[in-house]
């Protein structure tokens, strides 16, 4: 299907008189209707002018592209208008730019990924050509327009030059018309000045053309051009950049590639300049790789939800003893009993479905979010906690990549396979697995998970503490420390806050013993691992273990051997007294927010006691492996 099969004669109007842009968007809108392609000529409307709002729709030589996404759309298509009088008044990029040439462009709201979302954006880059919208402007008839719209694309060619490769991002707030023109400008600006140039858009499709690391380490420097926050900048850290709005690059594309080629002139690289980051596409991971990256995409999601439920749960409870409000924290409606409520459904209600949704989401893409928010459902239906989210993360994620792989459709059916099989059939599918068929066996191991911890005391409770002490210094922030995390999370979902007590404490071991090796032997440490010790203690006040990887870096079996060290005994005596934390994320003020036996004063002594002493025996670790490796050395 090309670009002429997307309109008709029938679209397209020749030497129209209007007075305004309203008027304009009336009459195509209504056009559309007319012909089959809006089945609501009001929904659409309104959609064209929402769009509007978002930024301007004109551009320069006569040229504006008004565009909406609706589901009052039933076939991505557009209307051509070529009026007899320009109008001035019509928001352009080019503030004297009177127009003339109007292409409405009807995108449905369930399009991603369909051969006709290809041809609006395949449109969008024509109409960049100034020669090409030329031909249009003097077409005499609807027929001719039509002939132009079939030509093939090596009319917009130009040639590309050896002087070095451009890398540039678009992407704007409809994802359709500006995205791709933008593409399109920086791609020929490039050309022309002698560059070849790879562009990544990031537009309603999703990421298309996705640059890789080979491209970002022989590129001389990025182009991002956006009015909506871009995905995946930790990719182009060491470039040189311009960072611009979409609509620079169309309006003056010469002027931006040449700013870049300005910063490119005085840009020393450094021996670090390498980019090495997965550009491996989803498909053609191994099972294990998918299933880790989902379980840390899932983790890394529910974070901000637990830490703000934790924490606003934790106020509540606060404003209720300080002030002595227990009868209106207990009356139902009360401000104070709706504000636990808000904590509580956070970590209750939200907290399974959002793991269990990202995790589909990180296999699958946007179509496993709605089958795995169900899975995470039916995972707290049945009780299976944690461990049913995980699970029904995975199922979603996996059943809806062969989904995509095996039931696609092409034209008119793509919106409904997209809108309506995949999330319908493949929350159906989801849910069903898990309430009558593995679901409740993973209910038994979480509920057999939840005695077990509740039964932990003496030795057993010494040897998960350790355990955990160990696992959140091994690799500071990675995936063992995640797994810890993951395991403390999911013992407080379903009631037992030992674990995370344990974690929380931990947590302040390795920046605390850094600090104090750095102040108590200066002589043994760089300058530069100085520095790092001087501010590690602060983040470790925040919970915060990452401050210690440059350190660790250097030297690792012998750091991480040190902080593993104290942090066992840390986890050890925490996990041994039974001190619990039901508030994640509060750093050093979880001390105040303890439950158990122990809890107040005595609690907070013992709990901060226990990352200190850890700490301590870390810090001599640190310093006698250090004197070590310097004796060691001076002696070869």
């Amino acid at each position: 299907m090309n670009l002429a099969h997307a309109t008709s004669e029938a679209l397209i109007f020749l030497e129209a008189s209007f007075k305004t842009r309203e008027e304009v968007f009336e009459f195509m809108t209504q056009k559309l209707y007319e012909q089959g392609k809006v089945s609501d000529s009001k929904q659409f409307l309104a959609a064209v002018q929402a769009r509007e709002a978002l930024s301007v729709t004109g551009f320069e030589n006569g040229l504006a592209t008004p565009h909406g996404k609706s589901s009052a759309v039933k076939e991505a298509s557009f209307a051509i208008l070529r009026l007899k009088e320009p109008l001035a008044d019509y928001p352009s990029l080019d503030p004297t730019n009177q127009v003339s040439l109007i292409f409405m462009l009807a995108i449905p709201e369930a399009e991603a990924g369909s051969t006709h979302l290809d041809i609006l954006a395949k449109l969008a880059g024509r109409l960049s050509d100034h020669d090409y919208l030329e031909r249009f402007k003097h077409a005499e008839t609807a027929s001719e327009m039509l002939t132009l719209l079939d030509e093939s694309d090596e009319v917009t060619t130009v040639s590309q030059g050896d002087k070095g490769l451009i890398l540039g991002i678009t992407a704007c707030a409809a994802g359709i018309a500006h995205t791709y023109m933008a593409a399109e400008a920086i791609t020929k600006a490039a050309n022309r000045l002698g560059y070849q140039a790879r562009v990544e858009k990031q537009g309603a499709k999703g990421m298309e053309d996705r640059i890789t690391a080979k491209e970002v380490n022989e590129a001389v420097g990025i182009i991002l051009a956006h009015d909506v926050s871009l995905k995946g900048m930790e990719r182009f850290a060491k470039l040189p950049k311009v960072d611009t709005t979409v609509a620079e690059p169309i309006k003056h594309p010469d002027e931006v590639v040449q700013r870049l080629l300005d910063k490119v002139e005085n840009y020393v690289p450094s021996g670090d300049d390498v980019a090495d980051f997965d550009d491996t596409d989803e498909q053609e991971k191994s099972i294990g790789q998918q299933i880790k990256d989902a379980i840390l995409t899932g983790i890394s999601y529910i974070i901000p939800i637990i830490i703000a439920g934790g924490m606003i749960s934790t106020v509540a409870v606060l404003i209720t003893q300080l002030f002595g409000l227990q009868e209106i924290a207990a009356t139902e409606g009360s401000w104070l009993f709706l504000l636990k409520g808000l904590g509580g459904g956070l970590l209750g209600s939200l907290m399974i479905p959002v793991l269990a949704g990202y995790m589909a989401y990180s296999i699958a893409d946007k179509p496993g979010l709605t089958p795995g928010f169900a899975g995470g459902l039916a995972a707290m239906t049945i009780n299976s906690g944690f461990l049913g989210g995980m699970l029904a993360g995975l199922l979603a994620g996996f059943l809806m990549n062969w989904m995509k792989k095996n039931i696609q459709a092409k034209g008119v059916f793509s919106g409904f396979v997209t809108f309506w099989v995949y999330p319908v059939i493949g929350s159906l599918v989801v849910g069903v697995v898990m309430l009558f068929l593995i679901g409740k066996p993973v209910a038994a191991i979480n509920n057999g998970l939840i005695g077990w911890l509740d039964t932990l005391q003496g030795t057993n409770a010494l040897l998960l503490g350790a355990v955990l002490g160990a696992m959140v210094s091994f690799d500071l922030g990675g995936p063992v420390n995640k797994a810890a995390y993951a395991f403390c999370i999911a013992a407080m979902s379903n009631g037992n806050f030992i674990p995370y007590c344990t974690f929380a404490s931990v947590k302040m071991v390795s920046a605390f013993s850094l600090s104090a090796a750095c102040l108590l032997k200066k002589n043994l440490f760089t300058e530069q691992e100085r520095e790092i010790g001087n501010q590690t203690w602060l983040l470790g006040l925040a919970g915060i273990t990452e401050g210690a990887i440059p350190f660790a870096m250097g030297d690792p079996i012998r750091v991480i051997g040190s902080f593993i060290g104290g942090s066992i005994i840390t986890g050890a005596i925490v996990a041994y007294t039974g001190l619990g934390l039901n508030v994640p994320g509060a750093g050093i003020f979880s001390m105040f927010l303890l439950e158990g036996d122990y809890s107040g004063v005595m609690g907070a002594f013992i709990w901060l006691g226990a990352a200190i002493l850890g700490a301590a025996v870390s810090t001599i670790l640190l310093i006698v492996t250090r004197q070590h490796k310097l004796r060691k050395q001076a002696n070869r």
